[in-house]
């Protein structure tokens, strides 16, 4: 069965402005002796662009098929996430309520009123906090009791989970982002993604077994450790499999985590971060972010050096975007031995 026939009992919010580009990097391929492309998903569009916005397509299309007039939503303080969410309701014409999460420790006064944070603030959306960092439970329970406050105000609010508890309505956005790929660059032989939530990782990954590519994809570990995070992996699987209705046997076998430049944490910028968000600057011109994207490139470097990636390769690396905490950073990326 075809993917789009798969997917059509979905309710789905088109948001992309149109397919995003695959980039091949000319002066990065050289330097690394690899055949480097980057698939550029912070070119998406909507709020400035990442790879939220195929997720939230999914995410509206339920919340206007339930006739909601607000979306609730939690992530860090620097969510790409929250931001392009509040960005999606603003051209839907719907409010939206942000709730921001205490997950990185000792940050300064600008990572808590630059990037992403202001853009919420000018998208109008209503702003909350929630003082634990690693309590998904917690966090979605806090944004339905605020659900519960404005249903009881009248309004018809609309949760976007975070908790793996629920089905990864998300995914789908990346199934067909790997049909999307597999496309326009059918004959690479590695890809490299972000790992997260695992919404992206697991919907590319399982959009590209649906087509038939059997390239290894990498998921590089921006919040949790290797064994943690394949055991989400397996579970986010197993669930749009069902949502999908396909066996999962499809896709468990391929879990593939990295996490050899996760330290020091989750949005922390440790060494091969920012020397991987400066090398991709100087030699391409593209930005990347410190809490993924710079994050997953370093993590490309590493299996090239661990020869996971032999040279020569040609490699796929996903730009998930988030550009906009590159602004909340800039008292950590700044200074001496710095950028």
């Amino acid at each position: 069965m075809a993917i789009k026939d798969m997917l059509q009992r979905f309710p789905r919010r088109r948001l992309l402005n149109s397919e995003t580009p695959v980039e091949r990097l000319d002066r990065m391929s050289d330097l690394l002796s690899l055949d480097l492309w980057l698939k550029r998903d912070d070119l998406t569009g909507l709020g400035l662009g990442g790879n939220k916005t195929r997720q939230l397509e999914f995410y509206f299309g339920e919340a206007l098929a339930q006739g909601a007039d607000t979306v609730l939503i939690t992530g860090a303080v620097q969510s790409n996430f929250v931001r392009s969410a509040a960005a999606a309701a603003a051209r839907l014409g719907l409010e939206a309520v942000l709730q921001l999460e205490q997950r990185v420790p000792d940050m300064g006064a600008l990572y808590h009123s630059s990037g992403n944070v202001l853009l919420g603030k000018i998208l109008g959306a209503e702003h909350i906090s929630y003082p634990m960092g690693e309590d998904e439970a917690g966090a979605d329970h806090a944004l339905h009791q605020r659900a519960e406050t404005l249903r009881a105000e009248g309004r018809r609010p609309y949760v976007i989970h975070l908790g793996i508890d629920h089905p990864p309505l998300g995914a789908l956005g990346y199934v067909l982002g790997g049909e999307e790929l597999n496309r326009q660059i059918s004959d690479f032989d590695v890809a490299v993604v972000p790992s997260g939530s695992g919404a992206t990782h697991a919907g590319l990954l399982t959009g590209l077994r649906l087509v038939g590519q059997t390239a290894p994809v990498y998921g590089i570990c921006v919040r949790r450790d290797q064994e943690q995070q394949s055991a989400r992996l397996k579970t986010v699987l197993k669930k749009l499999a069902d949502m999908m209705g396909f066996g999962p046997s499809l896709t468990l076998n391929d879990i593939l985590t990295w996490d050899g430049a996760l330290a020091p944490g989750y949005g922390i910028i440790g060494d091969t971060t920012r020397e991987a968000l400066t090398l991709m600057a100087r030699t391409e011109g593209v930005f990347l972010d410190p809490v993924y994207t710079a994050k997953t490139f370093a993590g490309l470097l590493g299996l090239l050096k661990e020869g996971r990636i032999q040279p020569g390769q040609k490699v796929v690396m996903l730009h998930t975007g988030g550009l906009p905490a590159l602004f909340g950073y800039q008292t950590e990326l700044e200074g001496p031995g710095r950028v």
